[in-house]
């Protein structure tokens, strides 16, 4: 499969960006999701620094757990909060401790307890798929966008258990990906999506975003969507700023139709999840304030791509496996906020 960069290369972005002790302001997220087979169920575990901007003593570790059940319509929400003094991110490899829960290659292991929840796990996971970047390579060192995005393990199995208030969920099979996200500040407004196979194309990958954010005071970027989809040993990475900024896109809190392209290929979709699909998330923002975002793993997706070339036209769906999250200010979107 060919693509724009060595899979040293993305390894090493897969590693903490985070400096003690540093005024910038900054988050940094390694988060691991895995969805059913066949059912309406998943789960999320995200490791995550948070220090605001010219307070670094006030740097937190956060540790986040969800698990989506669709079929009982009963998702359950825990989150954990330590100084960041108890919690370890590692500079050189892939390894993230926050209190004593650990994260590592093919590995996590942990708890969190909060007012929603209780949810333990106990999962390894493999995968042989490159990593994806989801901006173009110059992106992640330049200081544009302020927020970076890797997969460093698309098409990730999970094996193990979790326990759920409780109750033991087997981890079977199922998969997901693991994922790292960092910046300076959260992206203003955005709609994330991920599907880590379709339900006929089991080896299809998707990741999307579309967003926009502020450059100085109320002044802020076009609208851009950047979009990567791996599909029968093809990789359309549609990222470069002109397909960026030429990308169609429009999106609500419970659905999001996007098309994307270039001289060969038109990938065109949509997202759609139902309000109690979603759990609500207070996100600190490191240059201050909180968004809120709306968080679903459980989401339907269709995706229709066709070669300019040979006028071939693929439709792939994701009934109720895929990600999706939208990033807002507004308090008027109805989804109450669980952690």
């Amino acid at each position: 499969m060919h693509t724009d960069y060595t899979t040293a290369d993305a390894l090493t972005l897969n590693r903490t960006y985070y400096r003690p002790g540093q005024r910038e302001g900054h988050y940094e997220s390694f988060y691991q999701r895995g969805n059913h087979p066949t059912e309406p169920r998943a789960f999320w575990i995200r490791y995550t620094i948070f220090s605001p901007t010219g307070m670094p003593e006030a740097a937190i570790g956060e540790l986040w757990a969800i698990y989506f059940d669709g079929v009982t319509g009963e998702h359950v929400v825990a989150k954990e909060e330590y100084p960041i003094a108890e919690c370890a991110f590692d500079r050189d490899t892939f390894s993230a401790r926050v209190g004593d829960r650990v994260l590592e290659p093919g590995a996590l292991r942990g708890e969190a307890v909060g007012t929603n929840g209780r949810i333990a796990w106990d999962l390894t996971y493999k995968g042989d798929e490159p990593p994806l970047l989801l901006l173009p390579p110059k992106m992640y060192t330049g200081g544009f966008p302020k927020a970076k995005n890797l997969v460093g393990v698309p098409l990730a199995v999970y094996d193990g258990t979790l326990t759920v208030d409780g109750r033991t969920v087997d981890i079977d099979g199922w998969t997901g990906s693991q994922c790292h996200n960092w910046g300076s500040r959260h992206t203003d407004y955005y709609a994330f999506g991920q599907v880590a196979g379709f339900d006929e194309e089991p080896d299809g990958f998707l990741e999307i975003v579309t967003g926009r954010t502020r450059i100085a005071g109320p002044v802020t970027t076009p609208m851009v969507t950047f979009l990567v989809l791996r599909h029968r040993e093809r990789e359309y990475s549609l990222v470069s700023l002109r397909q960026a900024l030429t990308a169609r896109a429009d999106f609500g809190y419970f659905y999001w139709n996007f098309a994307s392209g270039d001289d060969t290929v038109d990938v065109r979709g949509r997202f759609t999840a139902r309000p109690e699909q979603f759990v609500g998330l207070n996100y600190y923002n490191p240059p201050g304030g909180i968004k809120h975002c709306l968080n679903t793993k459980i989401a339907a997706c269709e995706v229709q791509i066709t070669n300019k070339i040979t006028g071939r036209t693929d439709r792939l769906r994701a009934g109720n496996r895929a990600l999706m999250e939208i990033l807002t200010d507004d308090r008027t979107h109805g989804i109450a906020i669980r952690a």
